[in-house]
């Protein structure tokens, strides 16, 4: 089984001054900027490998994100939650292992951007100290 880093989100204060650090200081490529300039999408991201993104999501979107069931709470901190993607048969496996040992999921989205695009499901849940995880798989 193979599982792959998908993206981090950061709370940042300005997205825009954040994409400009982590292209200029960094070298990482910004995506979704113009987008997010525009109000086309909520946040920008920058990409860390053809893999993995940082998700730079402005920290006024904390309290709306920590109030999704089962996350209060967990909005605001430096790093919302961290993303892992499986193959299909890896995050279906993940399902049926949290179901076992009784672990809510109680966020299920659909159609969902990452760092490959968009995953056709995605889900979440926390760890025993409350940190957010999301897993997902790409067709």
């Amino acid at each position: 089984m193979t599982i792959r880093l998908d993206h981090i989100v950061l709370w940042v204060s300005d997205p825009i001054r954040s994409t400009r650090f982590y292209e200029e200081v960094l070298g990482l490529e910004p995506l979704r900027l113009e987008e997010f300039r525009a109000g086309g999408v909520p946040f920008p991201s920058v990409r860390v490998s053809g893999e993995t993104i940082i998700d730079l999501m402005p920290a006024t979107m904390a309290e709306a994100l920590s109030s999704a069931p089962g996350t209060e709470g967990s909005a605001g901190h430096p790093v919302n939650h961290l993303c892992l993607s499986f193959s299909r048969d890896g995050y279906e496996a993940l399902q049926a292992r949290l179901e076992e040992r009784g672990i809510a999921i109680p966020v299920t989205m659909k159609d969902s951007f990452g760092a490959r695009g968009h995953a056709p499901e995605t889900f979440y849940f926390a760890d025993p100290d409350g940190n957010v995880i999301e897993a997902r798989y790409y067709d």
